[in-house]
């Protein structure tokens, strides 16, 4: 014999979740960045050293003398002579002049007169420190005009593309209660 039953048949709900992640995407591209750097400038300013040697008072030691000297020389000997020799003969002249107090003076001026020397003085060695050396040492002055660097920089903005998220929620299956009665009608046993 069967008895009457109850089927209870049920479903749960079931909630999904659907997410799209977001996407993002940033490009920074690099700055624009240009130097200049112009060259420093540099001046030289220079005066050369000077080096003089003057050996003139060594070459007139050994009698070794420039025409200029030797005639300004020649010259003031010149003189020197000429107002000794009219001197001497002024001297002669009265000495003659005055004959009368004795003496021979035509014969004693003879004699002096022949007695004179010449002296030719061919020169010896030069005198120490006779060469004058002199030395100027070179200037040298050495200016920089330093130029700042150009410097121009452009930033770039970054590119910047976002697409948002999205979540979708549904319930799939939906739920469900399903109530059934079974064996109400009896079966007769024949």
């Amino acid at each position: 014999m069967k008895l009457p039953q109850i089927r209870i048949q049920s479903q749960y709900a079931k909630l999904n979740i659907d997410i799209q992640k977001p996407s993002q995407e940033i490009e920074q591209r690099p700055a624009d960045m240009t130097i200049e750097q112009p060259s420093a400038e540099m001046d030289i300013n220079r005066t050369p050293g000077r080096l003089t040697i003057d050996q003139t008072l060594a070459w007139e030691n050994l009698d070794l003398k420039s025409p200029l000297k030797r005639v300004a020389e020649n010259a003031r000997y010149g003189m020197d002579v000429s107002f000794e020799a009219i001197g001497r003969i002024a001297e002669e002249g009265n000495e003659l002049m005055k004959i009368e107090n004795g003496g021979n003076p035509i014969i004693e001026q003879a004699v002096r007169n022949s007695q004179n020397e010449t002296v030719f003085h061919t020169g010896s060695t030069p005198s120490q420190f006779s060469v004058q050396v002199n030395y100027a040492p070179a200037q040298v002055s050495v200016d920089w005009t330093t130029n700042s660097p150009q410097i121009e920089v452009n930033v770039n903005k970054p590119v910047h593309a976002y697409t948002p998220g999205k979540v979708t929620t549904f319930v799939n299956p939906r739920e469900s209660l399903l109530i059934d009665f079974v064996g109400l009608n009896f079966d007769k046993i024949k």
